[in-house]
């Protein structure tokens, strides 16, 4: 079958097809940078002569069925590469739609017809289920902008790149020069992709193969999407191939689901289930490139080997979307290593109470390592590495596992290590682990009272960045310093501890005994049990220093084997 390219501009692009994006393709992923690059390509163009033409990418897609609205007939299309430059050009179309309504409502209507055709039910370029809130669709449709922050990072990504681009058109008269009818010819007429319209499914994934080895800005998560599915085309049998395909989308919905929830969450994905698959163990996570291939030599040209190999990139999304859906285990998650076995253990599916325990042992020696005894990336990478590799392929028993860790973690025994709390700074470079850290005093208190965390007030302080959290109960504002001895105390651990970020904010520089009421009735245990103090003007650098020690105590308790 030929391929024949199509050399098009935007707007002839645009004129008689309707773009789906199906579940199975990644939800919109661009950040800031590639969006400015493309504000600039923009701007280049506009300013360089009405000959000028910039090629902006190629689209690769799937021609499905031709369907008729109204009068019109299109053509449908399933993108299966270009749909990030598609949706932001419809987003940056429509942010100019929304400035043209007050200047010029006939050329705003121009390219509202562009954007959603006849019935306004179908849109120009569909964004399925990865658009969790509909915000996509809604801008489209009704130009509105959520008001609330999206819970989602596919969800985030969709509403910075509105904002964006809604500032981007806001100053495109005073940054190129030009009026807002000049923008969208430059964006119409002189921008131009490269689009095969292919109609094999199996030929398009060889398409993008070629297009992809040639330079084509492709994750590597994408291109081992493409690898496998290529297999399926090329080796399937033909008697069950429509049924493999059919099964491989719905995984590949899954997982695209699953990615949705979290930033950066598909090249550690590919990382850790080509490293945990390798055939002899690792010192190190392998890079994305080896791991896709470790991936694909694994099918040996097997459709039923890629839908075992898809199923298990599947489980090994779900358990790093698990891991980093936990609050607790997410704050120890930082290193790549450390996150790595915990992966593995979770891959297992142990017992609830074997998997606590596992975990719980975990967190200790990481916490040891990273946390308190501040060590960087660089520490334990062999160790655990190997041991990831092991619970995956070694089948250790849950005992084997905790020996394991206590061994990683047995040159930063937690009578050592705490000394490094013992009167330093415990806020500046250590919001994060002094988040985690205070938590667990957090459990340790509601423990002790027979009561639950509170998880309404916990919810806030980890849904922000750290630092809006901690409190300092001496605040700095007021001095940082004792002032007989010049020793600073304000840093000090024995003076922090949470609030949620709206609480912490209001307080600012009050004294302690004026900041006590709110201390008690912020349903917070470590908050109420320094108001006790507080209430009575007694908190001094001494006081500090009490809490510091009883603190430090707790913790070598808590983080001992």
């Amino acid at each position: 079958m030929q391929i024949q390219p199509q050399f098009q501009t935007v707007g002839y692009l645009l004129t008689g097809r309707l773009f789906h994006i199906p579940e199975y393709q990644r939800a919109y992923s661009w950040q800031t940078r590639q969006r400015e690059d493309l504000f600039e390509d923009i701007k280049k163009v506009h300013s360089s002569g009405n000959d000028s033409t910039h090629f902006m990418a190629t689209i690769v897609g799937l021609r499905r069925n031709k369907r008729s609205i109204a009068a019109d007939e299109f053509i449908e299309i399933e993108v299966v590469d270009g749909q990030q430059r598609l949706t932001t050009i419809t987003i940056l179309l429509k942010a100019i739609s929304k400035a043209l309504r007050t200047v010029d409502v006939n050329r705003a209507k121009e390219i509202d017809s562009l954007l959603v055709k006849g019935d306004e039910l179908s849109l120009l370029l569909l964004q399925t289920n990865h658009d969790l809130s509909h915000i996509f669709t809604d801008y489209i449709r009704e130009g509105t902008v959520p008001s609330q922050n999206p819970q989602y990072t596919s969800d985030r990504n969709l509403v910075n790149a509105i904002q964006e681009c809604e500032e981007f058109v806001k100053t495109w008269t005073k940054t190129a020069g030009g009026t807002l009818i000049d923008l969208f010819g430059t964006i119409k007429n002189r921008l131009s992709v490269i689009l095969h319209e292919i109609e094999d499914e199996g030929l398009v994934y060889t398409v993008f193969e070629v297009l992809n080895s040639r330079g084509l800005d492709v994750t590597w998560f994408d291109k081992l999407k493409s690898l496998l599915m290529a297999i399926v085309f090329e080796y399937g049998d033909e008697g069950s191939k429509k049924e493999t395909v059919k099964e491989l989308h719905k995984l590949w919905t899954e997982i695209y689901k699953t990615i949705g929830l979290r930033q950066n969450l598909n090249p550690e994905t590919v990382r850790f289930a080509g490293t945990l698959q390798v055939s002899k163990s690792p010192n190190r996570p392998l890079a994305e490139e080896d791991a896709v291939n470790v991936l694909t030599e694994a099918c040996a040209k097997s459709a039923k080997n890629v839908v075992k190999c898809t199923k298990w990139l599947l489980s090994v999304t779900q358990a790093e979307d698990r891991l980093l859906g936990n609050h607790r285990l997410d704050a120890v998650s930082k290193i790549v290593q450390a996150r790595l076995v915990a992966i593995a253990v979770l891959l297992r599916k142990f017992p609830a109470e074997e998997e606590r325990q596992i975990l719980k042992c975990w967190e200790n020696v990481t916490f040891r390592i990273f946390g308190l005894a501040g060590k960087d990336a660089r520490q334990k990478v062999g160790d655990y590495v190997r041991l990831a590799w092991s619970i995956t392929n070694e089948n250790l028993a849950s005992q084997e596992i905790v020996d394991a860790l206590k061994k990683i973690g047995q040159d930063f025994q937690i009578n050592e290590v705490i000394q490094e709390l013992d009167g330093k700074d415990c806020y500046q470079g250590w919001t994060e682990q002094l988040r985690y850290f205070l938590f667990r005093y957090e459990e340790y208190l509601a423990q002790i009272a027979g009561q639950s965390v509170n998880e309404s007030q916990w919810s806030k302080i980890w849904a922000d960045e750290p630092s809006k959290s901690v409190e300092h109960i001496w605040p700095r504002s007021r001095g940082s310093e004792d002032p007989a001895t010049k020793a600073i105390f304000v840093h000090r651990l024995g003076n922090l501890m949470m609030l949620p970020p709206g609480v912490n904010s209001k307080l600012q520089d009050e004294k302690p005994k004026d900041k006590a009421v709110t201390y008690d009735s912020c349903g917070l245990l470590q908050a109420i049990e320094v108001a006790k103090l507080a209430k009575k003007d007694k908190w001094d650098r001494a006081a500090v220093e009490k809490r510091e020690r009883k603190l430090i105590k707790w913790a070598t308790e808590e983080w001992q084997d």
